[in-house]
């Protein structure tokens, strides 16, 4: 007899996300729904204001990514009128693409999904000297000592023998499949609390470039607002530009000597994981990394993957790219049911409940030539890989060497955490490359940093897109007479949280779940494993009131 299990909500991720799996007599899931909790109103509140200013608002769509949102939104006013970007422009938003996407697989690995695979409790049974051998084993990274172990089984015993775990207290400890001995667990939890500081520096590098993070304050139609001012005291003086060289090189540090040793470490004892959760093998993504102020030439490729065939985009103006994205709102609760383009995207509210065979869910459903595509490190992965980008397959066989996997494992649970340590290492490549190119360009003597550029009268739209953490990003305007007339986020995950289509295909994350074996169904590890793979980014700062503004309900998240 079949049996329904709900999960409301998914904790550990940015926002409000149910899960629903049908699971049949040998616990298998024959069924899945991905439902977003939450309405996304902003596209309607930028209908009818200054395009200009637009980024500063758009950059509210997420409480995360807040940076690619920023530069999505830019990025589409200035396709929309043709502007060139300066080179030093150019590579400061670049820098701030690059060190964000850092910052957040850093914090995705191991403060979002690492407790799904690793059992801290037993940890404190660990020997901290045997710990401190096997980390040493990985590599060279300084905090890899016995004493650096000894130090965290202390703080994580203390804690654990006050009987209350607090925001761990929820976790799946000594469930069946927890496979990690108790000192890789401590290892693993050592590394967490170090990760706490690599992505603190990671978002303060950001907020060197931007003004502040989250919600960076440096951008205008035309490039920056950041000067360049080495002898100064204001802009990116020489001191503040040491600084940032400094962490990007400290940050590559943990990516090479902690991060990716772990994900390979953990990745060959869970290898199994290798082979479950995949789900569509249709991939998009976007170049980006523009190395020019015309966005001429990109670090990363871009293309799509529909089977055995691909395309690659050569640049933001790919015929195909800007008109075979759709989104259908048959099985959300949105008025509009037809596939529309963004460009004539709607809104409209239409709430009727969670129905299995209606509407489900405040996420659209958006396809690419009709097809069910995903997108994020995997699919960027996959695609840079089939184009032969040097650092993408130089980084791919890596991994694929150490774990002995061929490159379609990777669309699996474990192998989006493989994926993205590999886009890890591909982007602070990237990040150190784009560091040195501004320094040079300013010592040649160019100091430009912003292309003036006014909102006209008349009618324009244009697209912005990025390769953002979680895959390729795309907000799509339309301006008449100076003002936003339509505006449309097409996000990564709505792409792969999406629900069924107007065909009735499932998107990404419930294809993940087909197949899937529930060892425990009171205690559903397989299902929170494979959604979090995904790193879930939903929308955040929600609350359910009446048309006073008062609260009437409020959930307590186990």
């Amino acid at each position: 007899m079949a049996k329904r299990i709900t999960i409301d909500p998914i904790t550990r991720i940015e926002g409000h996300l149910r899960i629903d799996v049908q699971i049949n007599d040998n616990n298998v899931v024959d069924d899945s729904w991905s439902s977003v909790q939450m309405f996304r109103g902003i596209e309607t509140i930028l209908r009818g204001s200054d395009p200009a200013s637009a980024w500063s608002l758009a950059q509210r769509f997420c409480g995360v990514c807040t940076t690619t949102h920023a530069l999505g939104s830019i990025r589409c006013v200035e396709d929309a009128l043709n502007v060139e970007i300066p080179f030093n422009a150019q590579m400061l938003r670049n820098l701030v693409l690059t060190i964000q996407s850092l910052q957040d697989h850093i914090v995705h690995f191991y403060h979002l999904t690492a407790l799904d695979w690793i059992d801290i409790v037993s940890a404190t049974k660990a020997d901290p000297v045997k710990a401190g051998k096997i980390a040493e084993g990985l590599s060279g990274w300084p905090k890899n000592s016995v004493n650096d172990m000894k130090e965290a089984k202390a703080k994580l015993t203390a804690f654990v023998s006050t009987g209350n775990l607090g925001i761990y207290n929820a976790g799946y400890w000594g469930h069946k499949d927890m496979r990690l001995s108790p000192e890789i667990n401590l290892m693993a939890f050592s590394h967490y609390l170090q990760a706490l500081d690599a992505q603190r520096q990671a978002a303060q590098a950001v907020a060197i470039i931007g003004g502040k993070n989250p919600h960076i304050q440096n951008l205008c139609v035309g490039g920056v607002s950041t000067q360049l001012n080495m002898d100064g005291y204001t802009g990116l003086n020489i001191e503040k530009l040491d600084w940032l060289g400094d962490i990007i090189n400290t940050v590559d540090k943990f990516i090479n000597q902690v991060y990716v040793p772990d994900v390979l470490a953990i990745g060959g004892i869970y290898k199994d994981w290798f082979n479950m959760g995949k789900c569509s093998k249709n991939y998009i993504s976007t170049p980006d990394i523009p190395l020019d102020g015309k966005a001429s030439k990109f670090a990363i490729k871009g293309g799509v993957i529909l089977g055995n065939s691909i395309r690659e985009f050569k640049d933001w103006k790919d015929t195909d790219l800007r008109s075979k994205i759709t989104e259908t709102s048959k099985h959300a609760w949105y008025a509009e049911n037809e596939p529309l383009h963004p460009y004539v995207g709607e809104q409209t509210p239409n709430y009727t409940d969670f129905q299995d065979d209606g509407k489900y869910t405040w996420c659209k459903a958006p396809r690419y030539d009709g097809n069910v595509t995903q997108t994020g490190p995997v699919a960027q992965v996959m695609v840079n890989y089939k184009l032969g980008h040097p650092a993408t397959v130089k980084y791919v066989d890596y991994v694929r060497s150490k774990l002995g996997l061929s490159v379609e494992q990777l669309n699996s649970t474990m192998g989006r955490n493989a994926a993205r340590a590999i886009r890890s290492l591909v982007m602070v490549e990237n990040a150190k490359e784009c560091y040195q190119l501004l320094i040079d360009n300013y010592a040649s003597g160019d100091t430009e940093y912003n292309n003036p550029t006014t909102i006209p009268t008349g009618e324009y739209k244009g697209v912005g897109f990025n390769e953002a953490p979680r895959g390729m990003l795309s907000h799509w305007v339309v301006i008449e007479d100076k003002l936003i007339k339509n505006y449309e986020a097409v996000v990564p995950s709505t792409w792969v949280a999406s629900p069924r289509d107007n065909q009735n295909k499932k998107g990404p994350y419930e294809e993940s779940l087909m197949n899937l074996k529930v060892a425990d169904p009171k205690n559903p590890l397989e299902v929170v494993r494979t959604i979090h793979s995904f790193d879930p980014c939903i929308a955040c700062a929600v609350h359910t009131v009446d048309e006073k503004g008062v609260e009437f309900v409020k959930v307590k998240v186990r």
